[in-house]
């Protein structure tokens, strides 16, 4: 009797609550309390901040200075001397100048030359080794005892470019790579003297 008493309080109570004593038989079953949606803690949210790396590339562009010599111009200073003008032919084999003599004025260059005509019988110095065009006459052979044409600097003489006429003391030289001509502007007479040549007029 007791039995069933227990029985139905167990049918009775069981729909409200399922006790794992009851009748020894049912196994009872976990309850699991269901949380509100609103407590359940929503997912983190991480953000990371990835540095982006910044690469400054600099450049340096060769600055090229490009340097222009001077251009040196001959003038009548560079050939001046003593109220008179000297100068080097462009091969170096004549010494020549324009010169103001006390009793003339005369052009004139000295160095190696041929053909050279027969020494005069008056001639008693050095013959042959130079040619000049004075105020008067042609141009002609000198006779004479010592180097004329030269400053006397302790350099040798500019050289007279190729082209370049020198016109000082109503004298005009010219020069060319290989000669040298000297003219009197008031007669056009004067004179043309290479290494192999030469010619008076």
């Amino acid at each position: 009797m007791v039995r069933g008493r227990w029985g139905l309080l167990c049918v009775g109570v069981g729909s409200v609550l399922v006790l794992t004593g009851c009748g020894g038989e049912a196994e009872s079953e976990p309850t699991v309390a269901a949380l509100p949606s609103s407590t359940v803690p929503a997912a983190a949210s991480t953000t990371t901040t990835v540095p982006i790396a910044t690469t400054t590339t600099t450049t340096t562009v060769p600055v090229t200075t490009t340097t222009v010599a001077p251009t040196t111009t001959l003038t009548d200073v560079h050939f001046e001397r003593n109220e008179s003008y000297y100068f080097t032919s462009p091969d170096g084999n004549f010494q020549c100048g324009i010169i103001k003599l006390p009793t003339r004025t005369e052009a004139g260059c000295e160095g190696t030359t041929t053909p050279i005509p027969s020494r005069p019988e008056n001639c008693m110095v050095n013959w042959g080794n130079g040619i000049r065009v004075e105020n008067e006459g042609e141009g002609a052979f000198m006779c004479s005892g010592g180097q004329l044409y030269t400053s006397g600097g302790p350099d040798t003489d500019p050289v007279l470019p190729a082209g370049t006429p020198l016109a000082k003391l109503g004298f005009t030289c010219t020069t060319t790579a290989t000669d040298v001509s000297c003219v009197n502007e008031q007669t056009t007479h004067g004179f043309t003297v290479a290494a192999d040549s030469n010619e008076v007029f």
